[in-house]
């Protein structure tokens, strides 16, 4: 169903759970109307979800909320994120990238953009030590899911000798006031080129364009999960972290009951840290040897 114009996603099957489609770049700033819609329209779900805009962390609403966070950085000028904000390592790797051969530039969202992040998606199997979950997805599926918000989408590739090897989405909220990295993505084979550090280098540069004040990299941490290499990646490159409250509304009986015996967190947050990143270990490893296999395989 729509609910403000938008449409309504629902997940989870103990517990549903709602949010409006792309709640981390439309900001809903006036909820009212979206939860008296949901609950007279039928959205078959127990939770409604939503965040509060940046820079707020003080909650403005009388909902129950759980304090969330975002990776965000405040800009101003291009010249003060990489003088200030960064460190001498994302600057060197930044300068690496161009030294090296690679160019930059935004790009229209046509049939050669869709077919270099085709081939980006396609290039391996395991990410960050787990499955990439675009990895094997046709062109048209890949042209359906990057074609979303495309009114307040910016496309930045990197090149080298003509090809992409990287590229950035950048999705703005209605007000053009914050932007969040909906994907960054390089080919493995150019990792030595750099091309993550220049391409959000030049996100950088299109938010000072557009006059947008802050830039977001989705959460900074997930759950009960430590710091890893993406987050140690975000903050040498100018992210913070930033503690917002995410709302948690309920719709039905069964939604507030659940809610109280906390069975809308994923299990993986509701298990004991130590015995999360057991799990997550076994999981990087168990992929590591999968992918190996494949690749004797070949």
């Amino acid at each position: 169903m729509k609910v403000c114009g938008r449409e309504v996603v629902t997940r989870g099957r103990l517990v549903k759970i709602a949010n409006l489609d792309g709640e981390k770049y439309l900001i809903l700033d006036d909820p009212i109307q979206a939860i008296d819609a949901l609950r007279s329209g039928g959205a078959h779900a127990d939770l409604f979800t939503f965040f509060q805009r940046l820079p707020d962390s003080l909650p403005k609403f009388s909902y129950p909320f759980e304090m969330d966070n975002l990776a965000a950085m405040p800009i101003t000028t291009f010249d003060d994120w990489w003088n200030k904000q960064i460190r001498s390592l994302a600057r060197n790797r930044a300068r690496q990238a161009e030294k090296r051969g690679v160019t930059l530039r935004q790009i229209p969202f046509d049939d050669e953009t869709v077919r270099g992040i085709w081939e980006i998606y396609n290039e391996c199997p395991i990410r960050q030590g787990k499955a990439f979950p675009h990895y094997g997805k046709s062109i048209e599926t890949v042209r359906k899911m990057s074609a979303t918000f495309l009114e307040t989408s910016i496309f930045i590739g990197a090149f080298f000798e003509g090809k992409m090897i990287g590229f950035v989405k950048l999705v703005a909220d209605q007000t053009w006031t914050q932007a969040n990295l909906m994907h960054i993505l390089s080919l493995v084979s150019h990792k030595e080129k750099a091309p993550t550090n220049a391409l959000l280098a030049q996100s950088v540069r299109a938010c000072v364009d557009k006059k947008i004040k802050y830039l977001v990299y989705q959460n900074f941490v997930y759950g009960n999960k430590e710091g890893d290499g993406l987050s140690n990646f975000k903050e040498i490159n100018g992210f913070q972290r930033f503690d917002v409250p995410r709302y948690y509304v309920p719709l039905t009986r069964w939604g507030s009951l659940a809610l109280a015996a906390k069975f809308h967190l994923p299990l993986a947050d509701r298990l004991p840290k130590s015995l999360a990143a057991k799990l997550r270990h076994l999981r990087t490893a168990w992929y590591r040897t999968k992918s190996q296999s494949t690749t004797e395989a070949v």
